[in-house]
């Protein structure tokens, strides 16, 4: 018979389930779900001493002390800790002890404040069987999520939920992908999220992981994929926990997680993370696997890999950089096909593509090659002092094939520290007249109808012509009053993903020029597929109507969609386009405008 009373019989059982835990040391690292309890393991080789401290066990740093093991990680088992309760590591290292948020914690109450303890098991993702469209039929949509709609509060940015009401306008835009500009926990509750703080967690202002989970749920639902802005090449540099983690640095630099040289130096502070350390790349590779095994996203978006892979983008090269952005990209390509990873690196080199062990191992690249020459024959006034021929080169460009670049005339980075949307551009004092609209529509002809991922930024589709600010909503006013620019949208995007079937070649992978003028400013090329279904468009980059005899494919090309129809907008002159026939065929077009053709 056991006299052993039943409280000492369940203190017994705890001590042999912790050890049983400990003895197994599950895999994992940060805080890691157990049928009872959680177990916690974290990297920091050059403590003395780590406990785990919370709510658990009301915050005693005697209470729960962690075990060292090999590689300089430290582990342990806390039965009774619960799902959402708040802890942090207690780090000793000589006479200092350092409070450190978990570096893996997937939830925090704020970038200064505690992680919280959280089960990615616990949500439900049933139903969620969406398949990501290929790299041929996106059309992204860039948002930041802080300040795409006004949520009324003056003291809060808008959130998740707020973004979620919205998912239905982005169905009604024809949209099929929604790029999320860096929502990893920062410092405070505004900026573009380029500060990341605690990267596995989702900004807490934002509403947090689920949040994030049933935004990607419900965009799922309606058909769109969500690609996620990660942010790789620096952490910070405020309101880091990552920094001097365990104690240890070098050079007064940041510790473990960071070079302790030169190559520390960004242009946004000494927080080059040390892509050299195993754990250092472990931690990324973790972060990239997450987001989208955890929270089913579409893609990854890695910001301004240059400086992952060199100092200050061009030179003083880092080579562990390039095999930091290759195994991303190994990650996506092999453990999520068809998936897909874009590099914002706007250098023009085709390695950034390669899946060569020396390349970048991307699907795809931010397009300078586009954006630049585009927009500066956009902006021009000057008509003589137009490129067109710039303008062909931009249409034709590519790196390895023709798909694997993002091309665009607005990004948040296009709008904002300086520039501003195409309509202020172009008539700063007028950015609602016709030669704003007309141009900035004539932009976005040109993105949803040359080869490569086309990409709008949030409001570019209703001409919002404030330059972009993560204190300020977008202005939906304007929205209502562009609602006819914005069913032009929806009609190019519409083309562009051959919705009706009349225009698969603007997803085909062959382009041709066939007209190119630089006196009249017109430009004619052809998209087809590889059994040669082709859209025909042409485009007049002059202030003037132009006619002109050109050299077409053989049939009869029916019009599908003009741009100076005045049913997109009153001020537009709706200039008559005719239908051609091929070879030689007649061809007129209003000014700065766009008239696109399929065989009938």
């Amino acid at each position: 018979m056991d006299n052993t009373s039943a409280e000492g019989r369940e203190i017994q059982q705890g001590k042999k389930q912790a050890t049983m835990s400990a003895q197994e040391h599950v895999p994992g690292m940060g805080a890691i779900p157990l049928e009872q309890g959680y177990a916690f393991r974290v990297w920091a080789p050059n403590a003395d001493s780590v406990a785990v401290v919370g709510d658990f066990n009301e915050w005693d740093e005697q209470a729960n002390v962690l075990e060292r093991e090999e590689s300089g990680n430290f582990y342990g088992v806390v039965t009774q800790a619960r799902t959402g309760q708040e802890y942090q590591f207690a780090i000793r290292n000589g006479e200092n002890t350092f409070m450190r948020i978990d570096p893996r914690a997937f939830k925090v109450t704020n970038s200064v404040g505690n992680g919280v303890l959280y089960n990615h098991e616990d949500f439900d993702w049933s139903g969620d069987e969406f398949a990501t469209p290929n790299q041929h039929e996106l059309v992204i949509y860039e948002t930041h999520i802080g300040s795409f709609v006004d949520n009324g509060d003056e003291h809060q940015p808008a959130n998740l939920e707020d973004l979620t009401k919205k998912l239905d306008y982005l169905v009604g835009l024809n949209i099929n992908c929604v790029e999320l500009m860096p929502l990893m926990e920062f410092a405070g509750d505004y900026s573009w999220g380029y500060n990341p703080a605690n990267i596995f967690a989702v900004e807490s202002s934002y509403g947090g992981p689920d949040a994030l989970k049933h935004f990607i749920k419900e965009a799922h639902a309606r058909g769109i994929a969500v690609i996620i802005d990660v942010v790789y090449n620096h952490f910070g540099p405020s309101d880091l926990s990552l920094w001097q983690f365990d104690g240890w640095q070098e050079n007064d630099k940041g510790g473990i997680y960071f070079y302790q040289d030169w190559r520390s130096s960004t242009p946004w502070g000494d927080t080059r993370p040390d892509y050299g350390r195993q754990e250092v790349r472990d931690f990324i590779s973790d972060n990239a696997r997450m987001w989208l095994r955890d929270y089913h996203a579409d893609g990854l978006r890695l910001d301004m890999t240059p400086y992952m892979r060199s100092k200050d983008g061009f030179s003083d090269d880092i080579p562990e950089g390039w095999t930091m952005m290759h195994e991303v990209g190994r990650v996506v390509r092999e453990e999520f096909p068809g998936r897909i990873a874009i590099a914002e690196d706007l250098h023009n080199l085709a390695a950034v593509s390669s899946t060569e062990p020396d390349g970048g191992n991307m699907h795809a690249q931010w397009d300078s090659q586009f954006v630049h020459p585009v927009r500066e024959a956009l902006i021009t006034n000057d008509d003589a002092s137009r490129n067109i021929d710039s303008v062909a080169a931009a249409v034709t460009h590519e790196y390895l094939n023709p798909f694997d670049r993002v091309i665009y005339t607005e990004s948040h980075d296009e709008v904002a520290n300086g520039s501003a949307r195409v309509t202020t551009e172009v008539a700063g004092d007028n950015p609602d007249g016709w030669d704003a609209q007309k141009r900035a529509t004539l932009g976005a002809c040109l993105v949803l109808s040359a080869p490569g991922m086309p990409m709008l930024f949030q409001g570019q589709e209703f001409l919002e012509d404030e330059w972009f600010r993560d204190t300020v909503p977008l202005d939906w006013g304007q929205a209502w009053a562009f609602r006819d620019i914005a069913r032009m949208f929806s009609d190019l995007i519409a083309l562009r993903r051959n919705l009706d079937g009349s225009s698969a070649g603007l997803q085909g992978p062959v382009t041709r020029i066939h007209h190119q003028d630089n006196e009249s400013k017109l430009l004619v090329f052809s998209r087809e597929t590889l059994d040669q279904d082709a859209v025909l468009v042409a485009v007049n980059f002059s202030r003037t109507e132009c006619a002109a005899n050109v050299t077409i494919p053989e049939g009869h090309w029916k019009v599908r969609f003009n741009s100076d129809a005045n049913t997109y907008s009153t001020l537009f002159g709706n200039h008559e386009t005719s239908d051609m026939e091929g070879p030689d065929a007649y061809l007129s077009l209003g000014p700065f405008s766009c008239v696109m053709f399929s065989r009938a």
